[in-house]
């Protein structure tokens, strides 16, 4: 179970807030969803390896030249995951997560990069490594997913952020993909959070070494503590941004905030990494609400 403060009853808290405020102005939701997307893609390629930096990816989802030369494989990785995180939002309003979602979503991401594996499991003698964790044997595959799946659908005793830390780090134990595993995981997060009606969650590349300790942790003892504290702060940080549009506060950067309360910014920086004060992370700074 997750630690404090990141408690279901905190979540349900500001998802009760959230649904309250939100009538009337979908479309301010709307516009900060689609100014999300470069951030998702950004920190989701950043940790694969990518070195564009966020700056370049909104240019390059603008059409806009870069400064300096980076592959063909980067700018399609970049315009691709864009793409997919755009369409989750309309499509799991219609659909469960469901193995042939889960394909349609990879073609989708690996489209222009490697149409060979686009779009399908791993098989034959198609083995991945992920440093010293070996994917699933490649028959296995599609059976696998699909009991992690149905096991998912069938838990309603777990909370929200439970469910969702086991989802993501059985799916990527699995490593059903050639390409793309961390990504489309990362995707399908979002997309079972927009289904049971939470808000997407944003996990950053600065958190990337702690990200790695929630998969190490599970290889060793199949627990979801760390993933779990990493999809809660996710989840508060962006029910705190969308909270404080909705409710008209006026919007600080917490340098800001500090310096007008005289409060020591960086206790308040602490507080805002663990999510236990209404802060948020919008574009490289961290802001706060009043």
């Amino acid at each position: 179970m997750p630690r404090k403060p990141h408690t279901i009853s905190q979540i349900q808290s500001l998802r009760e807030r959230y649904y309250k405020a939100l009538p009337g102005k979908e479309s301010l939701m709307k516009i900060i969803g689609e100014s999300e997307v470069s951030e998702q893609v950004y920190n989701s390629n950043a940790i694969e390896n990518s070195t564009l930096s966020l700056e370049e990816t909104e240019k390059i989802l603008l059409e806009i030249d870069l400064d300096r030369y980076v592959s063909d494989r980067e700018i399609h990785e970049a315009k691709n995951l864009a793409k997919v995180t755009e369409y989750i939002e309309k499509k799991s309003k219609e659909a469960e997560i469901s193995i042939p979602v889960m394909l349609l979503l990879h073609k989708m991401l690996i489209g222009n990069i490697n149409e060979a594996i686009a779009g399908r499991f791993r098989q034959k003698d198609e083995w991945v490594r992920v440093g010293s964790h070996i994917g699933a044997d490649p028959k296995d595959v599609e059976q696998l997913v699909l009991d992690v799946l149905t096991k998912y659908f069938a838990d309603r005793e777990s909370n929200i952020i439970e469910r969702i830390s086991r989802l993501h780090l059985s799916l990527e134990s699995i490593h059903p993909f050639c390409d793309g595993n961390g990504r489309i995981g990362r995707v399908l997060n979002n997309y079972a959070l927009l289904r049971e009606g939470y808000v997407p969650i944003n996990i950053a590349f600065a958190d990337r070494a702690r990200y790695y300790d929630a998969f190490k942790e599970y290889d060793k003892n199949s627990e979801t503590k760390v993933m779990g504290e990493i999809v809660g702060r996710a989840l508060t940080n962006s029910y705190h941004k969308r909270l404080a549009y909705l409710e008209s506060k006026k919007i600080l950067t917490l340098s800001e905030y500090a310096k007008k309360h005289k409060q020591s910014y960086s206790n308040l920086l602490n507080k805002a990494n663990r999510q236990t004060i209404e802060a948020f992370h919008e574009k490289g700074s961290w802001k706060i609400g009043e």
